[in-house]
């Protein structure tokens, strides 16, 4: 369930670029259904498909919330490293478990790379995009009825949160109540506040590594794609800019814990703030926003820097005035997907987090650990309502930027 958004996305833009002419052609050699789909529709989408699996086996393996919290006895190497470093305080044996994992993931994810650029090869200037057909009552059903079922069990598990965040002793006394809104124990502290003061935490570092994480990942992609010095300089920041994608997230936060909490770095200040918190978040997330970024300034015609430097403007002033208008709509998305992850990330931060500075997702795992199940999947409901609120308003607020700044591009 984790992992089925990412694989959902990765196969429907793999079905995408499929070409309408060769199903076509198969149509009008009368070929069937069964034959066209493994002779056409498996081949055009067998990148797709290793590069789905490869994301799917780097967040199963990677993935700490979940094992944490259902996996029970049965042990991974992520709720190792928690085990080693929280519960034995054995920073050695968790740094080399550390190692571990991270060969896997690196593995996974140099894969990854190789399956994605042959992707792209298949795409040519003469391909016609395939659209979707009508199918007979019967398959059409099918189609629907498989649909519905997958949303009643997405919906489902929502659903539970909800009715257990109301309820007085999950699942044992199901009778309603607000308590677990207003006041619980976490992390060695009681917070007479409530849900709102550790969801305020969240949203305080959600804002902080959003509107950070953006305007370095936009003037870094904008370093990397329009400058035109320095070559070997921009191919050593592109590789360092999507190498976070291969490091996991308990990787990243036990490296943070020997980086910073060591006397001798100038940056130890930062080690129990919410600073550190928003920097471990803006890099676990650094790569798909810069590719974003990187994608929209490839976009964009080379010939504005040229007639900018020809009527002698500064670089700054063609960036500020040009570039970032233009690439409003993916500064607004690179700035949601920070936030939005910001709000649920729990791997990188559950070594760096002090109390009273604990955030809502980080919040509800340890509740759960203690056995409070409706208060956690209180504070679950609230960071749900808050992820839903901000997506809304990031939208709207795409919508006007696209009328104001992009309405040229409908012309």
């Amino acid at each position: 369930f984790y992992a089925f958004p990412h694989a959902l996305i990765i196969l429907v833009a793999a079905l995408a670029l499929a070409d309408a002419r060769l199903y076509e052609a198969a149509e009008s050699l009368r070929a069937s259904s069964a034959r066209i789909f493994f002779t056409i529709t498996l081949p055009s989408v067998k990148y797709g498909l290793m590069s789905a699996a490869f994301v799917v086996f780097t967040l199963a393996i990677t993935d700490f919330g979940a094992p944490k919290v259902v996996g029970g006895d049965y042990d991974v190497l992520a709720t190792d490293i928690y085990n080693k470093v929280v519960g034995q305080q054995n920073f050695a044996m968790g740094a080399t478990i550390s190692t571990l994992l991270l060969i896997p993931a690196g593995v996974a994810f140099v894969l990854d790379r190789i399956v994605q650029r042959r992707q792209m090869a298949q795409v040519t200037a003469d391909i016609t995009p395939l659209g979707p057909k009508p199918h007979s009552p019967l398959v059409q059903t099918a189609i629907f009825i498989f649909c519905l079922l997958l949303a009643v069990f997405v919906l489902s598990i929502y659903g539970i949160v909800i009715v257990g965040a109301f309820t007085r002793y999950w699942p044992y006394d199901l009778s309603l109540t607000i308590r677990h809104f207003t006041r619980f124990y976490v992390a060695g502290a009681h917070h007479s506040a409530g849900a709102l003061l550790i969801l305020w935490n969240s949203v305080k570092m959600a804002t902080i590594t959003a509107s950070v994480g953006t305007i370095v990942v936009f003037c870094n992609a904008y370093l990397v794609e329009k400058t035109r010095r320095l070559n070997w300089a921009r191919s050593v920041l592109y590789l360092l800019s999507i190498m976070p994608l291969a490091v996991p997230g308990m990787v990243l936060g036990l490296s943070y814990i020997f980086a910073f909490n060591d006397p001798r770095n100038p940056f130890n200040f930062l080690y129990g703030t919410m600073g550190i918190m928003a920097i471990s978040t803006i890099f676990h997330y650094y790569t798909v926003p810069f590719l974003t970024a990187t994608t929209a300034l490839k976009q964009m015609d080379p010939e504005f820097e040229a007639i900018g430097e020809s009527l002698e403007a500064p670089f700054y002033r063609t960036f500020w005035r040009v570039t970032v208008p233009m690439a409003l709509p993916a500064v607004i998305a690179i700035a949601t997907y920070f936030f939005l992850n910001a709000l649920v990330t729990i791997s990188a931060l559950v070594f760096l987090f002090v109390p009273g500075k604990e955030v809502a997702a980080l919040a509800a795992m340890l509740l759960d650990d203690a056995g409070e199940s409706a208060q956690a999947m209180a504070l679950s409901l609230l960071i749900l309502v808050t992820g839903l609120v901000a997506r809304g308003l990031f939208s709207l607020l795409t919508r006007g930027v696209k009328q104001r700044t992009q309405a040229w591009t409908q012309r």
